[in-house]
């Protein structure tokens, strides 16, 4: 299933309009799988970072008590740190902080995928634009386009990550397990 769906992301002219479009297919499906384990599986399995992104950015959209306008960036990233609740409906009796942490794990991941679609390879939108584009891309040693909103500041981090913590604390009202504080630093 990974590799088709990686590779129907791949043929269309526009990749990114293609991931956009199977993202919203399955958005649904993700919505009810019932155990963390399986959604975990199924996205970390993902072949195509484009795709995962997509599925991400549409799940912390889902969970935001006030969804954003802003491109996909690390803006907006932070912005779901500080505006996403729990992001799924469970039924079973899930710890409440066990349901931030799963947060945390995907809000890193789509940092993950994102600075590999974008940042970090030396081709700019590489995963974004068609193979016989990319091949254009490589000829020419294109440097990667940022966004504006991808420019963000230590501080911004910093304050963003201390709001989090303010809002959790307000939640739990108890200490942070220690998961969820390792996962706040690698996140930062």
């Amino acid at each position: 299933l990974q590799r088709m769906l990686s590779i129907a992301v791949e043929v269309d002219k526009s990749p990114n309009c293609s991931s956009c479009k199977i993202a919203d297919v399955i958005f649904p499906f993700i919505l009810n799988i019932p155990l963390r384990s399986q959604r975990e599986a199924f996205l970390n399995t993902m072949e195509s970072q484009l795709l995962r992104c997509k599925l991400l950015e549409l799940l912390f959209q889902h969970s935001c008590d006030m969804p954003t306008t802003l491109p996909l960036s690390l803006a907006k990233i932070l912005y779901f740190l500080n505006h996403s609740s729990v992001l799924l409906q469970y039924q079973d009796e899930t710890p409440t902080w066990q349901r931030w942490d799963e947060m945390l794990q995907y809000l890193s991941l789509l940092l993950m995928s994102y600075q590999n679609v974008i940042l970090a390879f030396p081709l700019a939108d590489h995963l974004r634009s068609s193979l016989i584009d990319r091949m254009d891309l490589i000829i020419q040693k294109a440097k990667p386009k940022l966004q504006d909103s991808d420019d963000i500041s230590h501080v911004d981090i910093q304050l963003k990550i201390e709001d989090f913590i303010s809002r959790m604390q307000q939640v739990l009202g108890q200490p942070f397990p220690l998961q969820i504080m390792e996962k706040l630093s690698i996140l930062q």
